[in-house]
């Protein structure tokens, strides 16, 4: 067993005291700053001592004196406040020490822990007191009186700690320890910050001495030197084959101040014949921190847990998201309800239109011109707004629907007359959603259309390559990108809550209705709710649009919810299909809006071209304009343009510039076909999913454009062999895209009609131009040919395997005679479409 040069026990917990300045003090302690002999304490902490002690690194200690360390008497957590350029020099640190000497903060003042920690009766004299605050404690430098050694010292003190022990005035449940120096302690005043792991460096006393040789340490030893410090955790000897010198060990305490105490003692001290096998040399104990956190532990750690990290830096992000952003959007959203759509109640803006309108910059004029221009379509359609506004005032659940075609004024009915006395109301335009081009764009244009900001729709693109590289990394998605579906959740979510506060905001200052709950309040007072409108629904429609899924599912919790009324526009005739999933157990009340009369017609289009304000205020809701001089034929050109309102204003529009009715007709009916060749005939890039040809369009144009009434059978139609496949879908397609308008009988499609009253006049257009109607119809043609043509090979080949039959059964001889049939008709039927196509292909030669 090594034989250690001290017997100083290390201190033990004792139990729990109260920590209070002992009131029988000697004489000897009377004045505050008396040393514990008659030297002053001014002299014993002198500045300069200090710093010459810093500068050489060592405390000196003559043979009749001894030095104590005193640990834990400063908390290690504020090492940061040491660092301070004020508090850097050690005249400052003692200058603030000095003014912390009250019994209340015990353990706070160098002077007064030296004091509590050294016996009255030993007598011995201190010297000098050096603080160590980076460490949390201080070395007592003191001379040894007569007839008494440094281990009796030690011991003194000790025994007189266990009794009284001094608690730390920021850890009353601690307690202070203290220990005998043996080594020579290393004074530094680096940026080092205290550890529980030490490494203990085995060197040569003398190291230029070749007979001194340093041995390694046991564990046994190392345990036997330092467990008197501290619990010891583990101690870890330098690896056999490392050919690191010195040779170290590193040593594990359960708590930092037992690794600082151990190291201010034991630095320094020299250990003979400490070897496992009886070395001839003595041992130099160098011990040093060593950091147990290694400099990249927590990238380390964040880089090696990513099933643990990845998940949770997402859920964080969605928290603050929640957190910080969800308040703001709402906001955004119920400034755009309340403001976006009712600037004209604002007085600000009234004083704004009114001073900018004396300056003649802009003429607000327009607005009322409008107004009078409408007025005759408004006449025609009171009882449907006064349907609305009806509907909007009654408690029940309102989910309402406004069809009709393009260009029928719906927006302006509902929008401009029916909630024209709403204050809030919000309009959702869902041809801008659904023509945006990809998930984020998507986002950006459903956000801007109720006011959702921030929106940070370009992070989802992103995000989605960190999922795809979270999900290389950890098998699974880590959640940082979301789907378009709970994207839009999210939008239209935030929107609903910013609807119900503003329904809600009169809810305090009525007396009568404190004492119903929200629900009950929105339900009693159906005019304090907004209005959502919701225009273009189901444009450019295919089955399993997410956008107007989520749309129709977010309307009709609206609707039950009695958070805002709810108005659907719609040229889709078939809205029911989809309005009926997302509301069930609701009877959806519909308006139908159709291309207004003739009369109506003329109405706007006069009043179009007398919208000078000297005539507009003669005019009033009984007069009827008569036609101007030169526009006799006008009545004439409004039948065939129709009583479709964008059809009426661009031929309005160009009368008023200068030409005849039938020219500006003649340029509207060029326009409407030019148009319908590259929407529906010629344009072959179009979208993928379009589920009509070029032929099957062609051939509807045809069948409308011979009727004079503009009219075709529905089932004439589904009977040509266009039509035998799929026929009433690629029908509906033409619907969906506007070509067409399918009238219902008995609640059956019966009649087709041109998707815009003009378009009749454009179809009889397209259809007498010869080089056109040859080229389409030979493409029709080329379709027949080739389907007559599997027909006669199908009923050849069975005439084929009836033939080689060895005798013919009576019961084959019907089928042999039907299928005989089959083939002569067949052939016929090519020998028809190859002489039309003779025909048709000389037209174009000539042409």
């Amino acid at each position: 067993m090594i034989r250690v040069p001290f017997t100083t026990r290390g201190w033990q917990r004792p139990s729990a005291r109260c920590f209070a300045f002992n009131s029988s003090r000697p004489a000897l302690w009377s004045s505050r700053y008396a040393a514990v002999s008659t030297g002053a304490r001014s002299n014993s902490t002198a500045v300069g001592s200090v710093n010459d002690i810093l500068e050489q690194g060592h405390i000196p200690i003559s043979e009749n004196e001894g030095l104590l360390y005193i640990n834990n008497i400063a908390p290690l957590r504020l090492q940061w406040l040491y660092r301070l350029l004020w508090a850097g020099e050690p005249q400052a640190i003692d200058n603030v020490l000095k003014r912390v000497d009250k019994p209340s903060y015990a353990a706070a003042d160098n002077w007064s822990v030296v004091r509590r920690a050294l016996p009255s009766d030993l007598h011995v004299t201190v010297k000098q007191v050096l603080p160590r605050l980076n460490e949390g404690g201080l070395f007592v430098k003191y001379s040894l009186p007569a007839g008494k050694t440094r281990q009796d010292i030690a011991t003194a003190v000790e025994a007189h700690l266990q009794k009284h022990p001094i608690r730390p005035w920021f850890n009353p449940l601690d307690r202070v320890g203290i220990g005998h120096v043996l080594g020579k302690p290393w004074i530094e005043d680096m940026y080092r910050l205290p550890s529980s792991r030490i490494k203990i460096e085995f060197l040569a006393p003398n190291n230029n001495a070749s007979d001194s040789t340093p041995t390694e340490l046991t564990q046994e030893a190392l345990y036997s030197i330092f467990r008197r410090y501290g619990k010891i955790k583990d101690i870890e000897r330098q690896p056999s084959d490392s050919k690191v010198l010195p040779k170290y060990a590193m040593l594990d305490f359960a708590r930092v101040k037992y690794a600082i105490l151990a190291r201010n003692c034991i630095h320094g001290t020299t250990i003979p014949q400490a070897g496992e096998n009886g070395g001839k040399g003595v041992t130099l104990l160098k011990i040093t921190y060593e950091r147990k956190i290694r400099a990249h532990y927590i990238k380390d750690w964040i880089f090696g847990h990513p099933r643990i990290v990845i998940p949770a830096i997402a859920a964080l992000i969605a928290g603050i998201t929640v957190l910080v952003f969800d308040p703001i959007r709402t906001f955004f959203i119920k400034m755009k309800v309340k403001y976006s759509l009712n600037a004209d109640d604002k007085a600000l803006w009234t004083w704004i239109r009114a001073e900018v309108r004396k300056a003649n910059i802009l003429s607000f004029g327009s607005r009322k011109k409008e107004r009078n221009i409408l007025r005759a379509i408004w006449d025609d359609r009171k009882e449907d707004i006064a349907q609305l506004q009806s509907w909007l005032g009654e408690n029940g659940n309102t989910f309402i629907v406004v069809q009709g075609p393009h260009g029928s004024g719906k927006r302006e009915i509902v929008v401009d007359q029916a909630l024209k006395d709403r204050r809030h109301k919000l309009l959702i335009d869902c041809k801008q959603i659904h023509d945006a081009r990809g998930d984020t764009q998507t986002i950006s244009v459903a956000a801007q259309q109720v006011g959702y900001r921030p929106v940070f729709s370009w992070m989802n693109s992103i995000s989605s390559f960190i999922d795809l590289a979270a999900q290389a990394v950890i098998g699974t998605k880590a959640g940082f990108s979301e789907t378009l579906d709970s994207q839009l959740s999210k939008i239209w979510n935030n929107t609903a809550s910013a609807l119900r506060q503003i329904a809600l905001e009169n809810k305090k200052n009525d007396d009568r209705d404190n004492g119903l709950s929200e629900e009950e309040y929105l339900e009693a007072h159906p005019e304090r709710r907004p209005v959502v409108v919701i225009d273009n629904f189901l444009h450019g429609v295919h089955e399993g649009s997410i956008v107007y899924d989520k749309i129709a599912e977010w309307a009709a919790a609206l609707v039950t919810s009695n958070i805002a009324h709810v108005i659907f526009l719609t040229p889709d005739v078939s809205y029911s299909k989809s309005l009926s999933k997302a509301l069930p157990t609701q009877v959806l009340r519909s308006i139908s809006l159709g291309d207004c009369s003739l009369d109506v017609g003329r109405n706007f289009v006069l009043r179009y071209l007398r919208d000078s304000e000297g005539e507009e205020e003669k005019l009033d809701e009984k007069t009827k304009p008569t036609a101007p001089p030169g526009l006799e034929d006008l009545d004439e050109c409004i039948n065939i343009v129709g009583g479709r309102l964008t059809d009426l204003e661009f031929m309005a529009h160009r009368i008023k510039a200068g030409e005849s009715p039938k020219k500006a007709v003649e340029h509207i009916i060029e326009q409407a076909a030019t148009e319908i060749l590259k929407m529906y005939v010629f344009d072959v890039d179009g979208p993928k999913d379009r589920r009509w040809t070029r032929e099957q369009a062609w051939y509807m144009i045809k069948q409308i454009a011979e009727n004079k009434d503009g009219a075709t059978s529905y089932s004439r139609i589904l009977l040509s062999d266009l039509f035998k496949v799929n026929g009433e879908a690629i029908i509906s397609a033409l619907e969906q895209a506007d070509l067409i308008t399918v009238k219902s009988s008995n609640g059956r499609p019966s009649v087709i009609k041109p998707g815009r009253p003009v378009y009749h006049a454009a179809f009889k257009h397209l259809t007498e131009d010869q080089v056109l109607r040859s080229r389409l119809d030979l493409e029709i043609l080329k379709l027949l040919i080739d389907t007559e043509n599997k027909n006669v090979s199908k009923y050849e080949d069975e005439l084929q395997l009836l033939g080689n039959l060895k005798k013919y059964p009576v019961e084959l001889y019907a089928r042999i005679q039907w299928v005989s049939q089959k083939l002569q008709k067949a052939q016929a039927s090519l020998e028809k479409y190859e002489k039309q196509s003779v025909s048709l292909t000389e037209v174009l030669r000539t042409n």
